[in-house]
C-alpha cells in the first residue's frame, strides 16, 4: 500500500491560577463652575494616586498609570423640555496592577465608598513570564494530541507509523477557520453589594483559561 496523507487537528487547554488583578476606575464630578468642578475632581484624584504610589512600593500594585482631567460642559435638558444652566463636569481614569488580592479587595471595599469614585471593572491575568510558558506548554500537548490521533487513524487502516509532514496554527495549513492560537482568556471580577446595602466588593478571580490548538499532516505507511 503507498503512503497514506493523513490531516489531523491537535487541541488542548489548561487553567491556571490568576496572578494579578487589574482594576480600572474612573472619578467624576460636577457642578456650575468650571473652577469649582476642576478643584474638586483634583482633590478626589490626588489621594488615589498617593495611595497607589505607596502601594507600588511596598510591593503590592506593579504599576499604575492615570490619565489627565478631562473637562467639558454642556445645557442639560428638563423633562419638560426646557434647556437647563450650563453644566460643568471633570473625570480622570485609573488603571492598577494588583499583585497582592487580599490588599486588592480591601482598597476597592474602602474607595467604592468615596464621593465620586466609580469602579469600572477588574480583570484577571498572568504575568508575562507564566502566560508564555503556560502557552508554550499547551501547544506542545495539542501537537502531541495530533501525533495520537493521527497514530489511532493509521493503526485503523492496518498501518503502522507516521511522519510529520506539516504542523501549523489552525488556519495556516489551510484556509479554513482562522483563528489564532495559543490564546489565554482573561477573566472579570464579580461584584455584590452586601444585605445592608452597604458598597461592598466580592471579589472571585476564576483561573485563566490558556487553549492551543493545531493542524497538522502526517504521511502514514
Amino acid at each position: 500500500m503507498s503512503d497514506v496523507v493523513i490531516t489531523v487537528r491537535g487541541e488542548h487547554e489548561a487553567r491556571v491560577a490568576p496572578e494579578e488583578g487589574v482594576v480600572r476606575l474612573s472619578v467624576r464630578a460636577e457642578g456650575p463652575e468650571r473652577g469649582g468642578v476642576v478643584e474638586r475632581i483634583s482633590a478626589l484624584a490626588e489621594p488615589l494616586r498617593t495611595d497607589l504610589g505607596t502601594r507600588k512600593q511596598q510591593g503590592g500594585v506593579r504599576e499604575w498609570s492615570s490619565q489627565r482631567v478631562a473637562v467639558w460642559a454642556n445645557r442639560p435638558w428638563s423633562s419638560d423640555g426646557k434647556q437647563l444652566a450650563l453644566v460643568h463636569y471633570a473625570s480622570v481614569e485609573f488603571s492598577a496592577v494588583f499583585t497582592d488580592f487580599a490588599g486588592l479587595s480591601w482598597w476597592i471595599t474602602e474607595i467604592a465608598e468615596r464621593d465620586g469614585v466609580q469602579v469600572d471593572g477588574i480583570d484577571w491575568q498572568l504575568t508575562r513570564t507564566t502566560a508564555k510558558q503556560a502557552e508554550a506548554d499547551v501547544a506542545a500537548e495539542a501537537v502531541r494530541v495530533a501525533v495520537d490521533r493521527a497514530t489511532a487513524y493509521a493503526r485503523a487502516i492496518g498501518l503502522g507509523s507516521v511522519t510529520p509532514l506539516e504542523i501549523a496554527d489552525v488556519g495556516l495549513l489551510s484556509r479554513d477557520d482562522p483563528s489564532p492560537a495559543p490564546m489565554a482568556r482573561m477573566m472579570k471580577a464579580s461584584f455584590a453589594a452586601d444585605a445592608g446595602g452597604a458598597p461592598g466588593v466580592e471579589l472571585q478571580p476564576e483561573d485563566i483559561i490558556v487553549s492551543a490548538a493545531v493542524e497538522a499532516r502526517f504521511s502514514a505507511r
